[in-house]
């Protein structure tokens, strides 16, 4: 009789998450509250609303987000995240870009556990190091929340600073 090892044992009966983003399946009206100024100790927000289709990929494996809003100054804004899941792993990894720059921003990696996803990337803001979170939620079948936060400080502490609240559109 062969030893086991706790260490394996999770990994044969651990949770596969290739579906975790379903409940953002579809269609939505997406209410935008937006920080002025990010690490600043701004507490002024602007609000907009846009809209984002969100289309299953590769069996479960991932889905594509298309973004689409006009800010309060009137300039349209056009977003596109890309997010896979990874079994091996057992992580999502989300990629972004939007029509300001052009490129994709560092990606962002993280689970779900009862029911709130957290994803986390290092990137660079106005020259300094940061770390970013994305947190996704949904307590019910037409709604779904995401929030962005910064830290400078490693994670120790946050600064939200963009909370999307999804409302799924009817047919």
């Amino acid at each position: 009789m062969q030893p086991t090892s706790d260490l394996a044992a999770p990994a044969a009966h651990a949770r596969d998450g290739r579906h975790d983003f379903d409940f953002v399946h579809g269609d939505w009206t997406v209410e935008n509250r937006r920080l002025l100024r990010r690490l600043q100790g701004c507490t002024e927000w602007e609000t907009f609303t846009a809209t984002v289709e969100n289309r299953p990929l590769l069996g479960g494996l991932g889905n594509l987000e298309q973004f689409h809003a006009t800010l309060p100054d009137g300039t349209p804004f056009q977003g596109l995240a890309l997010r896979l899941y990874d079994p091996e792993a057992r992580v999502w990894r989300i990629h972004w870009a939007d029509d300001r720059r052009g490129k994709l921003d560092p990606v962002l990696e993280g689970t779900f556990e009862g029911g709130r996803g957290t994803f986390i990337s290092q990137e660079t803001f106005e020259g300094r190091p940061i770390h970013v979170r994305f947190l996704w939620t949904s307590r019910f079948a037409d709604e779904a929340r995401w929030e962005q936060a910064f830290s400078e400080d490693g994670g120790h502490s946050w600064e939200t600073n963009w909370i999307m609240t999804f409302h799924r559109e009817k047919p």
